[in-house]
């Protein structure tokens, strides 16, 4: 079969060069708007850390946020240690989560003070050698994190104890979470692991190492969500802001278990007590409801109510406590 002409595909510039050269830039991209063109390709491409997103509009109520992300010996937010802390601190406007620009960026090493497991390794790519003598630089991320409105990670309930432990000022900070501030799955997503998100959303990317990972996650933050339309980053921002209350089902009858659990409440081993989060006063008193009628027969109980706000959300911190008449 005779070839087809390149200049019918639209591919004319792929050999501009002669035999064994490489295509021009010019040349991939004409090939991948092409192929882009066709239901069926997909085309990924690289992403490439930038700084600009957007200008502000008229009106715009410009704010910061600071997107981290850790690398460390292990999985044990209670024992490991960070080993690599990558800090991007960026603007927005606070009315819509339009991602506007990059203003600083972080990323350092630190000795652990012991080997960095082999499996560890293995994920990040950090050795021993890497880290040996090197020490995050405190004064330069607290410098960064001076205005910032929010602190955000891919899973804040793995990274926010870890830096906690390790920089005490990530405590005064309002943390959102990328993993659950957003309804990936709501907005056609099977899967919310970042890699997974970036290959939806049209680019691939190296990751498992710090910095990458942060540009990446504020990279799919900008994008706008396919069906409920907006910023990620937007649906995020509104998800952080609302009021979690914890209600902790005190002294219930041991034969409601199986209720409670149905319920999606969890059981804390240190306090033999069930508890749930919902967000919201509403929600908040229609659970009640449901306790008093579902879990104490009618009857009349105090139970514990767990204020829990952006500042400790996502902590090993505690929210305020008060007490409730059922």
């Amino acid at each position: 079969m005779k070839p087809r002409d390149p200049q019918q595909l639209g591919l004319e510039g792929l050999g501009d060069g002669g035999p064994g050269t490489a295509p021009s830039p010019a040349a991939l991209e004409a090939a991948a708007r092409l192929l882009a063109a066709s239901p069926d390709y997909r085309v990924l491409r690289r992403f490439v850390p930038h700084e600009g997103y957007a200008e502000p509009g008229a009106g715009a109520e410009v704010a910061r946020a600071a997107i981290v992300d850790t690398e460390t010996t292990g999985t044990d937010v209670a024992s490991d240690a960070v080993i690599e802390l990558a800090v991007v601190v960026f603007e927005y406007d606070a009315r819509d989560g339009t991602v506007l620009r990059v203003v600083d960026v972080y990323d350092g090493l630190e000795d652990p003070g012991r080997e960095i497991p082999p499996g560890s390794t293995a994920v990040h790519g950090i050795t021993d050698a890497m880290v040996a003598g090197q020490r995050l630089d405190e004064a330069r991320v607290a410098a960064m994190l001076e205005g910032v409105q929010w602190v955000i990670a891919h899973n804040a309930g793995f990274d926010r104890p870890l830096l906690e432990r390790r920089l005490p000022l990530f405590e005064k900070l309002r943390w959102g979470c990328s993993l659950a501030d957003v309804d990936w799955e709501g907005e056609g997503f099977p899967g919310a692991k970042l890699q997974y998100l970036a290959i939806q959303l049209g680019f691939f990317f190296e990751g498992h190492r710090s910095e990458i990972d942060c540009r990446a996650l504020l990279e799919v933050l900008s994008r706008p969500l396919p069906r409920s339309g907006g910023s990620a980053l937007a649906q995020l921002l509104r998800s952080a802001a609302e009021s979690r209350l914890r209600l902790w089902a005190t002294n219930s009858p041991f034969e409601t278990k199986d209720v409670l659990r149905a319920r999606g409440y969890r059981w804390e081993p240190a306090k033999r007590c069930w508890h749930i989060v919902v967000s919201g006063r509403e929600a908040a008193l229609e659970e009640a409801a449901w306790l008093k009628a579902e879990v104490f027969g009618g009857r009349g109980v105090e139970i514990d109510v767990e204020v829990i706000d952006a500042t400790v959300r996502f902590s090993a911190r505690p929210g305020t406590r008060r007490k409730r008449m059922l």
